[in-house]
């Protein structure tokens, strides 16, 4: 599984003009799901997402978790995060996992981040969607669970 993850001061996500997730002070999270990644990737990465420290102490530095932060969560599935640019002017996404199976993670993955009891809100699987952001520093990061 791949993330790329986004401290935000708030984020959004629409389909078909309607908002269906929302967060405050937190992380985005586009979830990219690989051919053979399964139930074990997921946890790690909700493991290192949950506790990466990216907020800021008293002081000014990252020093401070999502948890600890009181971080709110918007996921977001991205099979284009597995697009292979090497060869040619298209994309190809055979890394990608098929559309059951990176449903089945990507859902996995949601649920077992609400089991940590931090807020989470999602966008919609293989749904057309606008994502609206205020970037928090910028912060951005890209964790693979490989």
């Amino acid at each position: 599984m791949r993330a790329v993850i986004q401290r935000v001061k708030e984020a959004q996500v629409k389909v078909a003009g309607q908002v269906i997730g929302r967060i405050a002070h937190g992380i985005l999270i586009f979830l990219g799901v690989a051919r053979d990644d399964d139930s074990a990737c997921a946890d790690y990465l909700i493991k290192k997402i949950t506790e990466l420290r990216i907020f800021e102490d008293a002081q000014g530095k990252m020093n401070v978790s999502a948890r600890q932060a009181n971080a709110q969560f918007l996921v977001v599935s991205q099979f284009t995060l597995y697009g292979n640019c090497d060869k040619g002017r298209r994309p190809s996404f055979d890394e990608a996992a098929d559309p059951a199976r990176g449903e089945e993670l990507y859902n996995y993955f949601v649920m077992q981040l609400k089991a940590t009891n931090v807020v989470v809100e999602t966008g919609q699987f293989k749904a057309m969607m606008d994502v609206s952001l205020i970037n928090d520093g910028p912060v951005t990061l890209i964790i693979d669970s490989k």
